[in-house]
C-alpha cells in the first residue's frame, strides 16, 4: 500500500542504472567506460524512454564514466535533451544518499531522471515502490540488470516530500539494442 506523499501534480521519477561498462586493466572503477554492448544498449534505453512518455524534464547523472556515456548516449535519441547534472554523491551511493540529491531537485520539476549504479538504485526503486503495476515489483526483485529503467510516480507539492513506501512502480523496461 502506498503512504501517500501528499497532494500536488504527478511527478515521475525515472531510474536509469547505467549500460554495460568494461573492465579495462588498470583503469579505476570511476573511469571504466562503456563496453561494445552498453555503447547498444544506452541508445536503446534512451528510445524506451521517448516510447514509454517518459522524457524528464532534468537528469541527474552520476560523475563515472560509464553514466555519463550512458546518458550522453540515451539523451542523443532525443531531439532537445534536457539539462543534466552530473552529481558525484551519485556515484556508489546508496538508497538513503540518492534520496537525499533527488530531495534537493526544484519542485519545477515533474519528471526527473536519475542515471547511476547499482545497488544503490535496485534498493532505492524497491524503497520508494509501496506498490506496483503488474509484475514490476517482482521483476526489479529478482534483477535490475544495466541499461534497466524502472518508472515510479507519485503526487507532491516537491521533491522533499518522497519517502520510503510513496510511490507507485509502474513499470521496468529492459532495452536491448541490436548487434550488428
Amino acid at each position: 500500500m502506498i503512504a501517500r506523499a501528499g497532494a500536488g501534480p504527478l511527478r515521475r521519477l525515472v531510474v536509469l542504472r547505467h549500460a554495460k561498462s568494461a573492465w579495462p586493466e588498470g583503469v579505476p572503477d570511476h573511469q571504466r567506460p562503456l563496453a561494445p554492448r552498453g555503447r547498444r544498449d544506452a541508445p536503446a534505453a534512451g528510445r524506451a524512454l521517448v516510447e514509454a512518455d517518459c522524457l524528464p524534464d532534468l537528469a541527474l547523472c552520476s560523475t563515472a564514466v560509464r553514466a555519463r556515456q550512458t546518458w550522453e548516449l540515451a539523451s542523443g535519441q532525443w531531439g532537445t535533451p534536457p539539462p543534466v547534472r552530473h552529481d558525484r554523491r551519485l556515484y556508489a551511493a546508496g538508497a538513503e544518499d540518492l534520496l537525499d540529491v533527488v530531495r534537493e531537485v526544484p519542485p519545477e520539476v515533474e519528471t526527473l531522471l536519475l542515471v547511476g549504479h547499482n545497488p544503490g538504485l535496485e534498493d532505492l526503486v524497491l524503497d520508494l515502490a509501496g506498490d506496483a503495476l503488474d509484475d514490476a515489483l517482482d521483476q526489479v526483485r529478482t534483477k535490475f540488470p544495466t541499461s534497466a529503467i524502472a518508472v515510479l510516480a507519485w503526487h507532491g507539492t516537491g521533491w522533499e516530500a518522497l519517502g520510503p513506501g510513496t510511490a507507485l512502480l509502474t513499470s521496468v523496461i529492459v532495452p536491448r539494442g541490436k548487434k550488428e
